[in-house]
């Protein structure tokens, strides 16, 4: 009997909860009504010049040209050799402490 009482409460509480839920079907109370001061054919005009001022490359995204060198490739490369020698830079796993 008790267990009884207790599913019939919770059907009850669980058909007053979806009724607590209902809505119209088209979502009538979310439209907003305005008045707009400007007209279409401005606002056409408007998105037209963003369409074609618009650039399809991201902010920040060119890459700068490199900077000219005045050490030859050679030097370079002997000069890391040297480093890797004396222990000034780090190479394998340890590089990753």
């Amino acid at each position: 009997m008790n267990a009884s009482k207790f599913f019939a409460v919770a059907a009850l509480a669980t058909v007053a909860s979806f009724g607590a839920h209902a809505d119209e079907a088209d979502g009538s109370q979310f439209a907003v009504q305005f008045n707009s001061t400007r007209s279409v054919a401005e606002v056409r005009a408007e998105a037209t010049a963003k369409v074609t001022n618009h650039s399809q490359e991201p902010a920040g995204s060119r890459v700068l040209a490199s900077a000219p060198s005045t050490i030859e490739r050679a030097a370079v490369r002997a000069q890391a050799a040297e480093a890797v020698r004396l222990g000034q830079l780090p190479r394998g796993e340890a590089s990753y402490m």
